[in-house]
């Protein structure tokens, strides 16, 4: 059984990394590529993009090291996903596609899905209301899905989505509050929702 990793490794691995140590920087990645990759997939709602936002961050955040100056690491580094996601964004907004593999995933099997559930009418269910959450997240304006992305999908502390997003912490607690109210209304008005 592996130990857990603690902060005390972390820094271990900080320090390493700023003086060249690869291997460390590779555990820093192993540490926090799930939650940069759920960060980046519920900004662009799509698998390959974030995927691709998810390592341009990474390297970015490699090439930056030396200019991490202590706090949260955590933060720090989602920070850099979010602005690899806004780039692409702002991209795509130049160079607008439609991809079929986006229409695959929107109707594919449902990852959260358990396949040796016997039960289809509560996996329709599950589908159908990740669907519905998908869409009001989707509907929101981008500062405002991240917002709720870091605080209430990944649990980030209001501090460290503010140092994520470069904003004040009032600022996160704006963006949450309107965000929120945005996906409860969307949710009364397109699903069955009490």
């Amino acid at each position: 059984m592996s130990q857990p990793v603690t902060l005390l490794d972390e820094e271990r691995w900080l320090r390493a990394a700023r003086d060249g140590d690869e291997d460390a920087f590779q555990h820093l990645v192993e540490r926090y590529e799930v939650a940069a990759f759920n960060v980046a997939f519920q900004t662009l709602r799509n698998r390959d993009e974030a995927a691709d936002a998810t390592q341009d961050a990474f390297l970015s955040a490699y090439r930056a090291l030396r200019q991490f100056r202590g706090g949260s690491f955590r933060a720090w580094l989602m920070r850099i996903v979010v602005n690899a996601c806004l780039d692409l964004l702002r991209r795509a907004k130049r160079r607008p596609t439609s991809s079929l593999d986006a229409l695959v995933e929107q109707i594919g099997e449902a990852p959260w899905a358990d396949p040796r559930d016997n039960d289809p009418e509560g996996i329709a269910l599950a589908r159908e209301r990740h669907a519905m959450i998908q869409m009001a997240l989707a509907a929101l304006p981008d500062e405002q899905r991240l917002a709720i992305v870091l605080v209430d999908v990944q649990g980030f502390s209001y501090e460290e989505a503010a140092q994520a997003l470069g904003c004040a912490v009032g600022t996160v607690r704006s963006r949450l509050a309107r965000g929120r109210v945005r996906v409860r209304d969307h949710l009364l008005e397109h699903g069955n929702f009490p």
